[in-house]
C-alpha cells in the first residue's frame, strides 16, 4: 500500500501570515476530502522553510494522509487546497507502508 501526505501551509502566499483561525482551515480540508469521497486523517504540524528569496518562514501546516488513493484524485486534492488556502504550492509525499486493520473480535 501506498500512503500519500499533502502538507498545506497555512501562511497565505501574499501576506505571509495566517489569515483565519486554524479551526476554518480545517473545516475546509474535511470539505475538500468528502467531496471526493476520499477516507483521509489529518495532523497539524508547526513548520518553517525558507523561500528563494532567502526570507525564513514559520507557520502551522496541515498535514493529510491518504492511504492508496489514485493519484489523479490526489493532484486534484492538492490543487484545490492551493486555491482555497490561497498556495503557491503544497507539498506531496509517497511511502510505501504496510498497513492492516485490527477489529474488535480478533
Amino acid at each position: 500500500m501506498t500512503e500519500t501526505k499533502i502538507y498545506v501551509g497555512l501562511n497565505d502566499s501574499e501576506t505571509l501570515r495566517q489569515e483565519f483561525d486554524t479551526a476554518k482551515y480545517v473545516s475546509i480540508l474535511k470539505n475538500v476530502c468528502k467531496s471526493y469521497r476520499i477516507p483521509f486523517s489529518f495532523s497539524l504540524a508547526q513548520g518553517g522553510y525558507l523561500h528563494e528569496d532567502g526570507r525564513y518562514t514559520e507557520e502551522q501546516t496541515l498535514v493529510i494522509s491518504l492511504i492508496d488513493a489514485e493519484k489523479s484524485v490526489i493532484n486534484e486534492i492538492a490543487k484545490d487546497l492551493c486555491v482555497f488556502f490561497r498556495q503557491e504550492s503544497v507539498l506531496i509525499t509517497e511511502e510505501r507502508v504496510r498497513a492492516y486493520f485490527v477489529d474488535r473480535s480478533q
